[in-house]
Parts: C-alpha cells; sequence; structure tokens
C-alpha cells in the first residue's frame, strides 16, 4: 500500500513514521512530503531513505491513503485535492473537524462511522482525543450530564519552537520564543487564540469536538486550557457529573476492561499517572478516582496520554488501520 505523510518532517508527522513502522501498517512505498523548502530532502522509514516530495507529485504517485499534519491552510488547500483523486486523506489539523459534512473520529468510540466515501477524515484535538477515550466508556454506563476540565499540556503540542524555547531557558540561553512568556518554571493559561467568549480556541475545540466524537450534543462541556514545561504528555483534571448514580469498584472495573484504556489508581502507594510514564505510550492512562463530596452523581478523575503519539499520530494511524481492517482502502 501507497501511504503519503503531508508533514513529515514535523514533530507529528516524524512521530507518524515512527508509529507506522511500529505497528507494521502495510506500507510498500512511501510518499513523504514536505515544504517546498524540504524537496529533495531524505527521511528514513524502516531503513529505506525516502525523497520528499511536492503535493502535486505525491497526488500523480496516487497514494491509498495521506496521512496530514501539516497545518489547517494547507489542508484546506490540498487535502480536498487529495480526495478528488481518490485518495482517502485522515487530517490532523482543526480544518476539518467541525465541518458537518467530515467524520471525526477517535477508533475506539465511532470508527464504525466510517465508510468507503469518508475521503477526509478528521483526526481530532489531542485533549479531546485522552478525556473521550477515558470518559465514553462512563458515558455508556452512566451517561455524562457535564464534564468540567482543566489541562496541563506539553510544549510539544505546539512543536519544535516551543520544545526549544523550553530548553534554551532551562540552558540560559538567549533564543527565538514560541510563547509571549518564559514557560520554564511558569505556566501559561492560555492555549491558541481568545475568542469573543474569553475562551480559548483549544477551549472550545475540547467543547465541540466531545459533542461530535460522542454523538451527544447534550453533554456540556466547560474547559481551561493550560501550558506547562513539560514534554512527556498532556495532563487533565476532570469533573463529571452523571446522570445515573454509579459505585468507585465499578468505574474501576469498566476502565480496567476499557480498550486504550490503563488504570493507575492506587492512593496507597502513590501510584497515579504521570506524563514521564506515558511518553511514547499508546494508551491513555486513568487515575486519582475519587466522589465528588460536593454534589451528588460526581466523579473526579486524572488523564494523562502522550500527545504526540494517541493524541495525534498513533490515532490517525489507528484509523487507517481500521478502513483497511474493514477493507474501506487497499
Amino acid at each position: 500500500m501507497k501511504v503519503a505523510v503531508v508533514g513529515a518532517t514535523g514533530l507529528v508527522g516524524t512521530k507518524m513514521l515512527q508509529v507506522l513502522a511500529e505497528r507494521n501498517f502495510p506500507v510498500t512505498e512511501l510518499i513523504p512530503v514536505a515544504s517546498e523548502k524540504s524537496i529533495g530532502k531524505e527521511v528514513t522509514f524502516k531503513g529505506k531513505q525516502y525523497k520528499i516530495v511536492s503535493m502535486q507529485d505525491a497526488i500523480n504517485m496516487k497514494p491509498a491513503v495521506a496521512l496530514f499534519s501539516a497545518g489547517g491552510d494547507t489542508s484546506k488547500q490540498w487535502a480536498p485535492e487529495f480526495a478528488n483523486a481518490g485518495i482517502t486523506v485522515i487530517d490532523n489539523s482543526s480544518a476539518w473537524r467541525m465541518d458537518p459534512t467530515k467524520k471525526l473520529v477517535v477508533p475506539e468510540i465511532n470508527a464504525d462511522a466510517l465508510t468507503s466515501s469518508d475521503k477526509i477524515i478528521a483526526n481530532p484535538n489531542c485533549s479531546t482525543i485522552q478525556m473521550v477515550v477515558a470518559i465514553n466508556p462512563l458515558h455508556k454506563k452512566y451517561g455524562c450530564k457535564r464534564l468540567v476540565v482543566s489541562t496541563y499540556q506539553s510544549v510539544t503540542g505546539t512543536g519544535v519552537k516551543a520544545v526549544n524555547q523550553l530548553m534554551n531557558e532551562r540552558s540560559g540561553i538567549a533564543g527565538e520564543m514560541a510563547y509571549k512568556y518564559p514557560i520554564d518554571l511558569n505556566v501559561i493559561p492560555q492555549i491558541d487564540v481568545f475568542m469573543d467568549n474569553g475562551y480559548t480556541k483549544e477551549e472550545m475545540k475540547m467543547v465541540n469536538e466531545t459533542k461530535k466524537i460522542m454523538r451527544d450534543d447534550s453533554i456540556r462541556v466547560t474547559a481551561t486550557t493550560v501550558r506547562i514545561p513539560v514534554m512527556g504528555g498532556h495532563s487533565e483534571s476532570v469533573n463529571i457529573e452523571f446522570e445515573e448514580e454509579f459505585e468507585l469498584d465499578e468505574v474501576r472495573k469498566i476502565l480496567s476492561e476499557a480498550p486504550g484504556i490503563i488504570l493507575v489508581d492506587d492512593p496507597a502507594t502513590q501510584q497515579y499517572p504521570m506524563p514521564m510514564d506515558a511518553h511514547e505510550k499508546d494508551e491513555v492512562f486513568v487515575g486519582r478516582l475519587r466522589r465528588d463530596e460536593t454534589q451528588p452523581k460526581t466523579l473526579n478523575m486524572w488523564i494523562v496520554s502522550d500527545n504526540l503519539r494517541k493524541g495525534a499520530a498513533t490515532n490517525a494511524v489507528q484509523i487507517a488501520e481500521y478502513l483497511v481492517g474493514e477493507g474501506l482502502i487497499s
């Protein structure tokens, strides 16, 4: 199978190549695509070198699937061109997520909605993915009524420039700033731009994407998203009000048996999920389970996941794996 990776030299694109190799996706020919300045350079995949090509050359090479991670503007311009050529696009940008004609997919939850006619498939926001993976099995049992989420997000979610800023600050080196403020020894309560309602775009992504993925517009979501000086993954504190009463032992059992989740919840031995444990893992880690003692039917939980893997590259590859497994691409 010919597979194109658009944005192959970026943090997520590089991770996509790594995940494709690790999971033995059936790639017979890799088609790496990047910006004009990178054309002709090479990337390594499974010990072989592949030359980076242009968008149009990639289309002409007729891959079965194209994994996009090159930004929203690029996706809006080029994803339809790939789709019109019969290529299935799995797009990691925000360009198509809330388009009512496009599916927004987390395989553990709603891959069953996909058909062979879906030529542009949206990969959700990283912070949304890990949250819905953790809450969906509980939603099916108890019905999620309202979610209050605060995130603690890795600098890798911003990109190489932000990683360099953090490391430069730690080394006392002046350099290019990805953020308006220092990030080392600091916390920045803004991810993406502010909107008219006072929330950031990242916060509203979590609100809107959650409803679409879980196919339930009645779930109320409110979010505060925060950047912290960490590189291993994103963490989230989530307060869930359910429609039905729950027992903590049953919640633990549901989560421990759910696909894609690892339960780490033992306060007696100080066991709980941390970014350093989730780094380079594909699962979503859940812990700190406890009742909200201020109101009924409400649970507090802590969710951690590697934002470059399950939050981006792995989820996209899992979508492609589902399409192959169901015979929707070949």
